[in-house]
């Protein structure tokens, strides 16, 4: 039979799939498709992982290593919606979560002293960060608007802040000693397997890395952000927005760069609270209370503490923030800033929200006001002045005539466009990190110091050429414009610059306007042309890749996960991407709170379309394309007719909307002429389904306005979700005749 693979994820994304996944199965089997399960979550690859320290009762599959096996494979057809990208504080919660349901988990060990310590460390260090994109992604992303969803922002636009000249708002970036202007890159002649390792002041060596495996071809690059730099920069930086009048606000990826970010982001809190830890900094070191965790996690540490030392450290947080410039907010009305977990502000979302706002982001008092964009490294932080200097001079954007602008991301086989993960290092001591070959030859080197962060990367060559090949199919099927943004002057940009035009050459490019351009040059490009309507690709590594795609689409659209991700992977399979998730905690809250999930699944719908599509022209399955066709087209009449999630409890919410997709998809394939037999069954449904609009309605408003327990956070009771998700006994027993 013939296999789709929905991925069941975390926060609202997973609470969706309860609701939307007996839909899908329902419609799918009509075709003889069966549509399977892997969950994929944080509290699911954290089980996965410590599968010898449980019962036989709580062992569950490590779905995600059989995911990446798959993804390899001609058959893949994975369907994959957002999942948490952990953050410390994040793992922690649900490692807590976990104990508190009766698993043997050991606790995430913040300084690792024995041998059982260390190897829990390391465990819970594969399931941080972005863990599961590198494994799943075995080909380049193709991410853009589809036509309907376009048409419908430019038919029923989202607020966009007004702009004026006399802002304020402003980006701060290092420039030097980062990350970008200390980066050195070599491309590798031939297979090798590179070690990584540090030669102190007195000659000796200690390997960081034992055994780093490299194809010929690869690019690889090393760099250093050093420590005292970072904290002159952020020094000043506090002071600028107090001497100025602005909210201090700091964006990082502490996510997917999970050790890299969250050292600069404890830098940050130190900055800012510089008496705290001028202080008391051996004091809450001692009681495993780290600034990368950020103030909530000091706060809610605080019992750790002696009385007077506890007492101590609250007076000097509220100095702190009294003498300090007024920090920006995460939830003003919750007293939550922008320094309390380093997963709050991710940069790729948080800055185009600003940028819709005005420039603004929130303040203390509840207001907006004008803000200092702190990004310490340079690598991209000019995108953003670009932009801001765009609104400054011509307005907000207007999403009822701007352009598109898709993307064509370069991410194959974990591509790294600049390190974390096993490859990122805090440098304990004075001395040298070097890059050598297993000849012993040193390609790459730095002079560190103690604090300093180094980091390597690596890109292998077969996703670069696969990535020049997407970008040059999509420039020539949709005639727009393709703009690689890479800059010669750095020194990963310089080699990747040099494949482009190498590997341009095995193409027909007559005709096709193919740019090479700085990213900041670039964002200029761009711009001008959204404000004219017209339409340009960009054309970009892995985390610019995660950037561009937040910020173009949150600007035409108002959000990212509207957009139509796919991926095509190298070895013929399909992987489809279902949107952003960065709201997806706020979404829970209102959820637990009032039972209403604002989550759109409209990413979902589009992704499902495509992946039935692949699904047709790989097995040749007829109904699957029909299936395909018909979804696409009732996705279409989900937007007209706005039956998108409503943000108030009450109205249509996420359920909902499920419902209409349902009835829409239903009334398609009874209409369509390409298959009678389909038409027949499903003319039954869509009868039932419209002659039971009211008593469905009412079914799934009914439950809404009232608290909702499903047990947990990151692991919930299955049964409580399904019962809170599926409220509606009518829509059940419809869907049940498909499945008869």
């Amino acid at each position: 039979m013939a296999k789709i693979i929905y991925t069941h994820t975390d926060e609202a994304p997973m609470l969706a799939t309860y609701s939307f996944l007996p839909i899908v199965e329902a419609f799918a089997s009509t075709a003889g498709v069966d549509v399977e399960t892997r969950d994929i979550s944080l509290s699911g690859r954290i089980l996965a992982l410590f599968a010898d320290r449980l019962t036989e009762e709580q062992q569950v599959p490590d779905a995600l290593a059989e995911l990446g096996a798959l993804a390899k494979t001609p058959e893949a057809n994975i369907i994959k919606l957002p999942n948490i990208s952990a953050s410390i504080p994040q793992l922690k919660a649900a490692i807590a979560e976990l104990q508190g349901q009766g698993y043997a988990l050991p606790d995430y060990p913040d300084a690792p002293s024995t041998e059982e310590e260390k190897e829990a460390r390391a465990r819970y260090d594969k399931v941080k960060g972005s863990a599961v994109n590198p494994v799943l992604r075995e080909g380049n992303s193709d991410r853009r608007a589809p036509a309907s969803v376009k048409n419908f922002a430019r038919q029923n636009p989202h607020s966009m802040g007004a702009w004026t000249p006399e802002s304020k708002t402003r980006v701060a970036s290092m420039g030097a000693d980062d990350f970008r202007s200390n980066e050195k890159s070599v491309v590798l002649e031939a297979e090798d397997t590179l070690r990584i390792q540090f030669v102190d002041a007195d000659g000796a060596t200690t390997v960081l890395k034992e055994s780093v495996p490299v194809l010929a071809g690869e690019v690889v690059d090393g760099t250093v952000m050093r420590a005292a730099a970072l904290d002159g920069f952020l020094e000043a930086q506090v002071a600028l927005a107090k001497q100025e009048d602005l909210l201090f606000s700091v964006h990082l990826k502490a996510t997917m760069m999970k050790v890299s970010d969250p050292i600069i982001f404890g830098h940050v809190v130190k900055a800012f609270l510089p008496e705290l830890f001028a202080t008391y900094g051996d004091q809450l070191a001692a009681a495993g209370l780290s600034p990368s965790n950020g103030l909530a996690s000091i706060l809610g540490g605080l019992d750790k503490l002696p009385a007077d030392v506890r007492d101590g450290v609250k007076a000097a947080i509220e100095k702190g923030m009294a003498e300090g410039p007024k920090l920006a907010m995460v939830d003003s009305d919750r007293g939550i800033t922008n320094l309390h977990v380093p997963s709050d502000v991710i940069v790729d979302a948080s800055m185009p929200a600003m940028i819709r706002s005005s420039g603004h982001m929130w303040g203390p008092d509840g207001s907006e006001a004008d803000t200092l964009a702190v990004i310490p490294d340079s690598s991209y932080a000019g995108i953003y002045t670009a932009v801001l200097d765009d609104c400054r001079a011509n307005g907000a954007f207007d999403p009822t005539t701007m352009g598109t602008v898709p993307n064509v991301g370069l991410m194959a086989q974990a591509a790294e466009e600049y390190g974390s993960h096993d490859k990122t290092f805090e440098i304990q001591d004075a001395g040298t990190v070097q890059v050598v070959n297993s000849e012993g030859a040193v390609l790459i080197e730095h002079e560190v110091q103690p604090g300093d962060i180094w980091r390597a990367c690596q890109t292998k060559d077969a996703p670069i050429r696969d990535w020049v090949k997407l970008a040059v199919t999509r420039a020539r099927a949709s005639g727009m414009p393709a703009v690689f943004w890479l800059d010669e002057s750095r020194a990963h940009d310089a080699n990747l610059i040099a494949k482009v035009r190498e590997y341009l050459g095995e193409h027909d490019t007559e005709g096709l306007q193919l740019e090479i351009l700085t990213p900041e040059k670039a964002t200029a490009f761009t711009l001008e042309r959204i404000r004219r309507g017209e339409d340009t690709i960009s054309v970009s590594g892995n985390v610019l890749r995660d950037y561009l795609t937040d910020l173009f689409p949150i600007l035409e659209l108002g959000t990212s996960a509207k957009m139509l991700s796919v991926v095509p992977l190298m070895n013929g399979g399909g992987l489809f991407e279902t949107g952003a998730g960065g709201s997806a905690p706020k979404h829970v809250q209102q959820f637990l709170k009032e039972n209403h999930l604002r989550w759109d699944s409209l990413g979902e719908f589009l992704a499902l379309a495509v992946s039935f599509e692949h699904l047709a022209v790989s097995t040749g399955n007829a109904r699957a394309q029909i299936l395909a066709d018909t979804l696409d087209r009732a996705t279409g009449t989900f937007l007209l007719e706005n039956k998108s999630p409503s943000r108030r409890v009450g109205e249509i919410d996420n359920r909902g909307s499920h419902f209409y997709l349902a009835r829409y998809w239903a009334q398609e394939l009874a209409q369509q002429t390409e298959d009678t037999e389909l038409a027949q069954a499903f003319s039954v449904v869509a009868e039932a389904l419209a002659s039971n609009e009211d008593t469905i309605v009412a079914e799934l408003l009914a439950v809404q306005g009232s608290p909702v327990d499903i047990a947990g956070y990151y692991h919930p009771d299955v049964t409580k979700v399904a019962s809170a998700m599926r409220p509606s006994q009518k829509l059940q027993e419809v869907l049940a005749v498909l499945a008869a």
